[in-house]
């Protein structure tokens, strides 16, 4: 079957980039398998293998989680930083997680240890990207208070478990995808596809609540014409 392509080739694939980018897109918005994804393109006549999905999304996830972090409006000054435990073959993880005021997530990070070493590490990645936040909201972990005191002198820091319903909600996607997969197979695993993943999710995940039909129709319009334009910059 020969299939019709609007954007230029993509070197060294067979199937053209609209393809590759639409079982990405499938991937990582919906709670889907590389399986469901392979029967999702064959019911459109596309036949590839779960294992060539798979592939694809390890490719071409962190391309477009990059463009959409390139592209994204700067950050409010209101940050929430939480951690949850994940499971990487039998043994205790955590993801480090940041959201900003709207709700959109910042960055996410994996990391075996929830001590003030691992807390200053994140929170030094946040820091260099988008600068000292003037609000900081955590929970009770006590090892939040040093790196913020060193990294962010200035900022107002709130440690009440209550005031962090933001981004307590943000950890559900997360076990949704943890649950399906079967547990996250290794940490690289876990960092490459929850990077992906929350970045993805936040362009296609508006707050639906906060806008008119007519206002989220066209939001939903606008996230999928950035994802054109990211599947044309793709390279091989």
């Amino acid at each position: 079957m020969k299939i019709p392509s609007e954007m230029p080739r993509l070197k060294g694939y067979r199937f053209p980039r609209e393809i590759v980018a639409y079982a990405v897109w499938a991937y990582q918005r919906f709670a889907l398998s590389t399986a469901d994804v392979e029967d999702l393109l064959a019911e459109r006549g596309v036949i590839v293998s779960r294992e060539t999905v798979r592939k694809w999304v390890n490719r071409f996830g962190c391309h477009f989680a990059t463009c959409i972090k390139r592209d994204r409006p700067g950050a409010s000054d209101k940050w929430h930083l939480d951690e949850v435990v994940i499971a990487i073959r039998g043994k205790k993880h955590w993801l480090w997680r940041a959201v900003d005021g709207n709700g959109d997530v910042l960055d996410i990070l994996v990391q075996p240890r929830r001590n003030a070493k691992a807390a200053r590490r994140f929170l030094k990645r946040l820091v260099g990207r988008f600068g000292a936040p003037r609000v900081i909201v955590t929970d009770k972990l006590r090892s939040y208070v040093r790196p913020i005191r060193e990294l962010a002198p200035g900022a107002d820091h709130r440690a009440h478990k209550g005031l962090n319903n933001r981004i307590e909600g943000s950890h559900r996607p997360t076990r949704k995808r943890e649950k399906l997969m079967g547990r996250f197979k290794s940490h690289r695993q876990a960092q490459r596809f929850l990077a992906a993943h929350d970045q993805i999710n936040t362009l296609f995940r508006p707050r639906r609540y906060q806008l008119s039909a007519n206002s989220y129709r066209h939001v939903r319009s606008d996230a999928h014409d950035l994802w054109r334009h990211y599947a044309l910059e793709m390279t091989a």
